[in-house]
């Protein structure tokens, strides 16, 4: 007896895995001329910035730069000034040696210790640390069995839906336009911003995104230590050619600025503004295979090899703006504010009740300036949590996300500060799930011949048993089956306990 045997590959989930690396943090920082000269070190910030991604077997290579900011107070009533620099890294984690055919990397961290101190007026030195943490997510190719043949055989069929990665892109790129001020600036403390996409199209092996980057600039003015704001519009359009990118794909695109410059503009005009930033554009396909989860034969006994085989699901995409506010007491009632930035953790899974949520930490930090005149910062901590209705509530899986903060309203009365923060969630969640099914099988010895004294058995049934699974404990096909007892022949589940017909099958 030949039993013929039908495969086919399929995009499985792969091996997963989270690795740690530690870069450290040493640098002299040269205060330019233009600048105030340094009267207090009030705050240093270190935020890594990862250019380029590779993943070979057994390892994660990553290369970028820590960009480490310095808040100081100026002498002579200069008030709350800034200065940076950038350190390049190079770091090679090592990973588990998993196979893979498409993958995608999450790269996140937080500072584990900064000493920053003024060595002179015009000189600071920082030393520390920053931890590193990468998530990675591979697909790997999987064999299924998806039919067989001969030997009367009988299979049931189950069908695997998942996405294919067909996009895993982060680009970096520039974008130009002007920022007009009321008066030139004599100090810029920060630029930040956001990032809107307005349109995404897809072609074979392109895409196309526009959109833009809208800046906020905190300047002081030559006669004024008093910070005011600037916003600018700075629009962008970007061809990327992606290989195996489609129009049938489900495609999401988000835009992180990184870092602005500024310059003077020509003949007192406005001034010259550019964006770097960071595009990540992830795209998936999706599938569905038909896949024999169980098999039995009428004719002869078969060895069946079971595997289980993990698809990979889109099971949302996000673009949504959730609201977090955070307070707490100052030590100075008298305290004025003068800035006020936020920071987001790493976004992560948790289920509250039997709901999926995204959560992630909100860092706030605000510089004020007390009674005595002496400028300090106050961090205040709150918790972003965004419920997501269309994913699926106890799966396993994992947010691929952005965080921005799109809107930020700071006050100080009384000694209390009270911030509010419009943070945007740009990204996705994908989930795993899992199911047993056949990835071999192999035809054996005959089966006994029916014992012809017996022509029909009975078999008390119970609700919630399979008929299949009762059909193949007598070697008969369900179609006989569910012929021989007038039953439906689409079901498959017994909803209620009954006595059933089986048919003549090979003796045992």
């Amino acid at each position: 007896m030949e039993l013929k045997v039908y495969r086919d590959t399929l995009c499985a989930g792969g091996g997963c895995c989270t690795v740690k690396a530690e870069i450290p943090l040493e640098t002299e920082i040269l205060i330019s001329d233009y600048l105030p000269q340094v009267f207090k070190v009030v705050k240093c910030f270190a935020r890594p910035v990862v250019l380029q991604k590779q993943l070979q077997p057994g390892r994660l290579s990553l290369e970028g730069y820590v960009r480490c900011t310095v808040y100081y107070q100026g002498e002579d009533g200069a008030g709350l000034c800034q200065a940076e620099q950038k350190l390049p890294f190079s770091r090679a984690l090592e990973l588990p040696g998993f196979d893979f055919v498409a993958w995608s990397a999450a790269v996140e961290g937080q500072t584990e210790y900064i000493n920053c101190r003024a060595v002179n007026p015009r000189r600071i030195e920082v030393r520390g640390a920053y931890g590193l943490v990468a998530s990675v997510y591979t697909q790997q190719s999987a064999e299924a069995v998806t039919a067989l043949s001969g030997c009367g055989i009988q299979q049931r069929q189950v069908t695997l839906r998942g996405v294919r990665r067909a996009a895993v892109l982060d680009k970096l790129f520039a974008a130009e336009g002007t920022a007009a001020f009321p008066e030139p600036p004599a100090t810029v403390l920060e630029i930040s911003g956001s990032a809107a996409v307005s349109e995404v199209k897809l072609l074979e092996g392109k895409a196309v995104v526009k959109g833009e980057i809208r800046a906020h600039c905190a300047w002081k003015a030559q006669a004024s230590p008093a910070l005011q704001s600037q916003e600018a519009s700075l629009p962008f359009s970007q061809i990327l050619d992606i290989e195996g990118l489609g129009g049938d794909c489900s495609c999401l695109c988000a835009v992180e600025p990184v870092g602005f410059t500024l310059a003077e503009g020509q003949e007192g005009g406005p001034a010259r503004l550019s964006a770097t930033a960071m595009l990540h554009l992830r795209a998936w396909r999706p599938y569905e295979l038909a896949c024999v989860a169980d098999a039995f034969s009428t004719q002869c006994e078969v060895q069946c090899e079971t595997a289980s085989l993990t698809a990979e699901q889109l099971a949302c995409t996000l673009d949504e703006t959730a609201s977090v506010r955070c307070s707490g007491p100052l030590p100075d009632e008298e305290t004025r504010l003068l800035a006020c930035f936020a920071s987001f953790g790493p976004a992560r899974l948790e289920t509250e009740g039997e709901a999926p949520v995204l959560k992630a930490r909100v860092e706030v930090t605000a510089f004020g300036q007390n009674s005595l005149g002496e400028i300090d910062s106050y961090d205040k901590s709150a918790e972003l949590a965004l419920p997501l209705p269309g994913c699926p509530a106890g799966a396993e899986g994992y947010p691929e996300c952005w965080l921005s903060a799109e809107q930020l309203e700071a006050s100080c009365a009384g000694g209390q500060l009270e911030v509010t923060v419009g943070a945007r969630v740009q990204g996705a969640v994908l989930t795993r799930s899992s199911m047993p099914c056949l990835c071999g099988a192999e035809a054996g010895a005959p089966l006994a011949a029916a014992d012809p004294d017996i022509s029909l058995r009975v078999y008390y049934a119970q609700a919630g048993e399979a008929l299949f699974d009762i059909a193949r404990r007598y070697h008969v096909s369900p179609a006989q089956m569910l012929a021989a007892n007038g039953l439906d022949a689409q079901a498959e589940t017994l909803t209620a306990p009954c006595r059933l017909l089986v048919p003549g099958a090979p003796g045992h």
